[in-house]
């Protein structure tokens, strides 16, 4: 599916909505330039399942946890930053893989391409700087 926005609201709206489509147990791993919209995105998801905590971009803890509360299958929203390391392998030694295809769980990877070698199941979500807007397209992968 590909999407375009051109203003932050509408790239946090499009986040929203694509939280109302997750069950648990996703893996969805952003890619795109710095500044194409992925920390945005991951704001919008936050808010569509219901996160009231300020989302801010992990990059130098590497992952944080928000727990998600009134929805009955998801309990939290893992947000995974990988811009700084040399491969994924930094972020699964610091207990990412604790998180990994847990059913009460939704994992997003800026910078996802670095962990894909450790997952075989995932979402990628590409983000596009094209004209001053973001387009945004994402779907489905088995390894």
């Amino acid at each position: 599916m590909k999407y375009k926005t051109s203003i932050e609201q509408q790239t946090i709206k499009l986040g929203e909505k694509i939280a109302k489509q997750l069950s648990g147990g996703e893996i969805l791993l952003l890619q795109g330039e710095l500044g194409s919209g992925k920390t945005i995105f991951v704001k919008g998801l936050a808010k569509g399942l219901g996160i009231r905590k300020i989302v801010t971009s992990p990059t130098f803890v590497l992952f944080k946890v928000y727990p998600v509360k009134n929805n009955k299958k998801i309990k939290q929203l893992v947000h995974v930053d990988c811009y700084r390391l040399k491969d994924g392998r930094e972020v699964m030694e610091a207990g990412l893989e604790d998180y990994l295809f847990r059913p009460d769980t939704v994992t997003v990877v800026e910078w996802g391409n670095k962990i894909k070698k450790f997952v075989n199941d995932y979402q990628e979500v590409k983000f596009k700087i094209i004209d001053n807007k973001r387009e945004i397209e994402i779907w489905k992968t088995k390894n």
